[in-house]
Parts: structure tokens; C-alpha cells; sequence
């Protein structure tokens, strides 16, 4: 199992701010996301060091940053019309496509495949004092995380910069202290088959706010299957090469859907190792996102793709991410991202989508 695979899976660690009745935040939740952010520090920086670059301690390696559109629908029901969901609003949108490893590696290895979409002109007031107009929203190749908490987060964290993953679901010698569930929600992520990040589908794990309508889960589908194509595993660029080789002409397309909370038993806020079952609430298409044709591999554009911030918490109050993960997220995201940024000589700002670059 890859060593910080899981941890690239999405790092998603705590604040410490539980608000209305959607989240319990658990004692010591503070503190551990505190601790969670100076181990992952020091992964940065001990990385740094071995490599010369300063590298997210997740989703290190990017397959491309795309341009894209994103339409909100012309008609929408009112628990939908909530935040940037406003019907026929568009927005001009930066997307990232990555692995979710920690380091960068071939796209043969099993692993996580992450979507990460940033809207841009988006006004009024955002969570983020920092942020002036975009919205964010993180997904990756799986309905399910595989860490219920921050308390867990710490215990996985040591485990993944010890190099010893398992150690952290095969704990002692008492098989009923395993975390079998949790493994399995491991296991489920990093086999799951990519052979064009243009084509798989996305989840967003961890619920956000719909404004008035409360929590809610989001979905990226693809609108058609990218054309066939069969992936030379043995190039360890092949997923970035096969969006390449299909927005040279085509373009590609994505359903944005939405998933309201309807069976609150069944669809626990804190927990995001416990799947939203559809059969409870089904996802509901709610925008579009257009990636017309175009070359994203140039180096320009690369290095943007490098600098880029993606974070859950790039948000309107009406979409503030929910639950003792997401909360974690909020300090160690900020966190790594300034380390990075200040490691590489890079300047932390958010695009307006009138960038351009060389070839």
C-alpha cells in the first residue's frame, strides 16, 4: 500500500469550530488537528530537502490544471437555489487533476485520483479572510474516506511518517481493536480504476452547507465515457498524456451533482468513512462543467498548476465544509500551503481566470 498514498488521499484535518446542530466537535479536536499539521510540516520539509521542491503533503503530482466553465442550471428547486448555485449563473473555473500520493510517482501504482474545482468570480463574503472570489470544491475517486476523526487522523498520520500504513488499521495483537472497515474504505480508494481522469468520477467524501437546505454531498460525473483508448501503463505519465491526447480535439464534460441529507441516522455528518447511500437520497444534477479543447501542458503552466491552492475552505458561508475532517482540513491545508509556498520562493495568490501562458 503506498506510504503516504492515503495520506494524499486527501488530507482533510480539523478547526475546532463546531456551528448550528449539523456538528459535535469531539474533545482534544483542536488540539490534534494542531499536531496533525506539525507532523505533516515536517514531511514537507523533510521532502523539500530530498527533492529541492516543496510539494503538497497530498495530491503531490498533477496530471494538469484545465480551464473549464461551469453552468448552473436554468431550473433548479429551491433547497438547490442555495450559494453559487444560483439558476444560470456561469463561472469561469481553474480545474486540478492529480494522484493522490504524497510524492510524485507512475501512474501505474495504485492510488487515488483527485478533481479539485475552483470557481472563480464569485462574490460577496467568503470564510477565508484572505479569499476574494473563488469557491472550492475537493473530490476524489470514492464515495468514502477510510479516517472517521481528527483523534484517528493523528494515529494515521504517525503511522504513514513511520512508514508502516498497516500499522495503523492492524494495530496490537487484539484482532477486535483492527479497523477493518476503515481498511476496506482504504483499499477501496486506492484500487479503484482510472485510465483517464476525463472519464472517472469524483465524490466529495466529506459534506459541506447548502445554505438554508443543510449539509450535502457533491458528485463530478462524466456526461459520456472519454473515447477508448487502452493505457500504456508502462509510460508513468499516462493519465496526464491521456487528457492530452483528448483535449487536443474533443473537450470533455461533467455533471455537477448535489446530495441532500435526507435519512440523518443513516447519513452521519462527523463520519465520512460511512458512505451516503443513494438509494436514501439520490444525486441531482445541479450545473455543467465544460473543459473545451486546449494544450495544458505547457511549462507556464505548469508551475501555476504547481502554486495553486485548492482548499475546502475557499468558500461562501452558505457552502462551509462540515465535520471534524473538514475542519482538520482548514488547519493543515493553510498550513502546508503557506509552508510551500514560502519554501519555494512562490507568492500565494488566487487566480481570476484571465491568465495566460506561453507555450
Amino acid at each position: 500500500m503506498p506510504r503516504l498514498l492515503l495520506a494524499a488521499v486527501l488530507l482533510l484535518a480539523p478547526g475546532a469550530f463546531a456551528a448550528d446542530t449539523y456538528e459535535t466537535a469531539p474533545a482534544g479536536e483542536s488540539e490534534a488537528a494542531s499536531q496533525i499539521a506539525a507532523l505533516t510540516r515536517e514531511t514537507v520539509v523533510r521532502d523539500q530537502k530530498e527533492t529541492g521542491s516543496a510539494r503538497r503533503d497530498a495530491h503531490a503530482k498533477a496530471h494538469g490544471c484545465v480551464r473549464a466553465t461551469f453552468r448552473v442550471e436554468g431550473v433548479l428547486p429551491a433547497e438547490l437555489r442555495q450559494g453559487v448555485f444560483q439558476e444560470g449563473r456561469v463561472y469561469p473555473a481553474w480545474i486540478r487533476y492529480s494522484n493522490a500520493f504524497s510524492r510524485s510517482q507512475n501512474d501505474a501504482v495504485d492510488d487515488a485520483r483527485g478533481m479539485a474545482v475552483k470557481l472563480m468570480g464569485v462574490a460577496g463574503p467568503k470564510l477565508d479572510a484572505g479569499e476574494k472570489s473563488t469557491q472550492d470544491f475537493l473530490m476524489i475517486t470514492g464515495p468514502a474516506f477510510f479516517v472517521r476523526d481528527a483523534a484517528e487522523y493523528v494515529e494515521f498520520t504517525k503511522a504513514m511518517n513511520a512508514g508502516k500504513p498497516l500499522r495503523f488499521f492492524l494495530h496490537g495483537w487484539n484482532p477486535f481493536r483492527w479497523r477493518f472497515h476503515d481498511l476496506r474504505r482504504a483499499l477501496a480508494l486506492v484500487h479503484a480504476k482510472t485510465t483517464n481522469p476525463l472519464g472517472a468520477r469524483y465524490w466529495s467524501v466529506a459534506p459541506i452547507l447548502m445554505g438554508e437546505t443543510g449539509p450535502v454531498k457533491f458528485s463530478a460525473r462524466p456526461c459520456a465515457p472519454p473515447p477508448a483508448e487502452k493505457a500504456d501503463k508502462k509510460n508513468p505519465d499516462f493519465l496526464r498524456d491521456a487528457m492530452a491526447s483528448q483535449l487536443r480535439d474533443a473537450g470533455a464534460c461533467f455533471e455537477f451533482l448535489v446530495q441532500t441529507r435526507r435519512a440523518p441516522d443513516r447519513m452521519p455528518v462527523e463520519d465520512p468513512s460511512v458512505e451516503w447511500r443513494e438509494k436514501d437520497s439520490p444525486f441531482r444534477k445541479v450545473a455543467e462543467i465544460d473543459i473545451p479543447p486546449q494544450r495544458f501542458d505547457g511549462p507556464e503552466q505548469r508551475k501555476f498548476c504547481e502554486n495553486i491552492s485548492m482548499n475546502p475552505w475557499h468558500a461562501v458561508p452558505e457552502h462551509r465544509p462540515l465535520g471534524g475532517i473538514n475542519r482538520v482540513r482548514k488547519v493543515v491545508y493553510e498550513a502546508v500551503s503557506k509552508l510551500r509556498h514560502d519554501l519555494n520562493g512562490a507568492v500565494r495568490s488566487e487566480p481570476t481566470g484571465d491568465e495566460t501562458f506561453a507555450d
